[in-house]
């Protein structure tokens, strides 16, 4: 087990949480020595791709990060002949000469892979040069799971792990986190209080943050029962799978009050989501719950604007 705070300073703030540890990396390992280790990493900065190289690898490179490290940047329209005649222009000084050709090799091939792996970090540190031998000691990859439906293939069979201390996924966040891999526009939910009594299906990112604080300041969090939203021009099929998600979770129980629950359908006014596809897949699903809907007791409030 493992136990970690949140810091101010010095000052440990908030609750002790315990989780378990479950993923380990078991590593070969590649005997070495140390002025053979080399670093590399690619991110985005901004509008552009930076790619990060350093004839230090290891611990060593977060210290001097300014001194030791070639930062060069690429346009996201960088062709890849553009790109490679940069790399090599820009190898560090400090590689060694015999390494320089192969490192160029390889930070072109490395920054490639990063591109069509849409990844939104990548890191070797260290990699190893021995000759023409190239050993990989250890590696970070980021993935944003926005680009997973154009990756399907290239990454595979990708699972997100619960975040660590927080409580596992229910089934219905998982379902909806599956239907956003598979789309170019975003299904987004969290469950709060599924016993709650105000439910919200927001459209935009931004809108379900005003929405969440609006309820939070005048009906109370405890009143709160998810967050989450749906944007980016979802199909009907789509949006009446979110509904019929919601719905279900909705109305599993009454309000331990007696009171009516409340649905709020809102979102600014849309730039291209098309209301009348998505505002049809909401109906559909009304349709398939509307007997429980009248038995649990709801009101729904509707706000939106947009084409059609």
């Amino acid at each position: 087990q493992s136990v970690y705070f949140s810091f101010d300073g010095d000052t440990p703030t908030g609750e002790p949480k315990v989780d378990k540890l479950t993923h380990f990396i078991v590593e070969p390992f590649t005997p070495h020595d140390q002025s053979e280790e080399y670093y590399i990493s690619a991110t985005v900065v901004g509008d552009q791709d930076v790619l990060y190289m350093s004839a230090e690898g290891g611990m060593e490179v977060e210290e001097g990060w300014e001194e030791k490290v070639t930062e060069v940047a690429f346009p996201i329209t960088a062709t890849e002949e553009e790109i490679a005649e940069k790399i090599k222009a820009n190898i560090p000084a400090d590689v060694k000469e015999e390494d320089k050709e192969n490192f160029a090799k390889f930070a072109i091939g490395f920054f490639k892979a990063y591109r069509e792996l849409n990844s939104a970090y990548l890191e070797i540190n260290p990699f190893v040069m021995q000759g023409s031998k190239i050993e990989l000691l250890d590696m970070v990859a980021k993935l944003d799971d926005t680009a997973g439906f154009m990756t399907v293939e290239e990454w595979g069979d990708v699972e997100y792990p619960t975040a660590f201390g927080m409580e596992s996924k229910s089934p219905e966040v998982e379902a909806i986190e599956e239907a956003d891999a598979k789309t170019g526009a975003s299904l987004k939910l969290t469950l709060l209080k599924p016993e709650a009594r105000i439910w919200t299906m927001v459209a935009g990112g931004g809108a379900s943050v005003v929405y969440a604080d609006t309820i939070a300041d005048f009906a109370g969090i405890e009143d709160l029962a998810n967050y989450g939203e749906y944007s980016g021009g979802p199909t009907t099929g789509e949006t009446k799978f979110y509904a019929e998600t919601l719905l279900d979770l909705m109305t599993r129980e009454k309000d331990p009050k007696g009171r009516d629950k409340i649905l709020i359908i809102g979102g600014a006014i849309a730039n291209f989501t098309d209301v009348a596809k998505t505002f049809t897949g909401i109906i559909q699903a009304f349709e398939e719950y509307a007997e429980k809907m009248k038995e649990v007791g709801v009101k729904i409030y509707v706000r939106r604007g947009g084409p059609n």
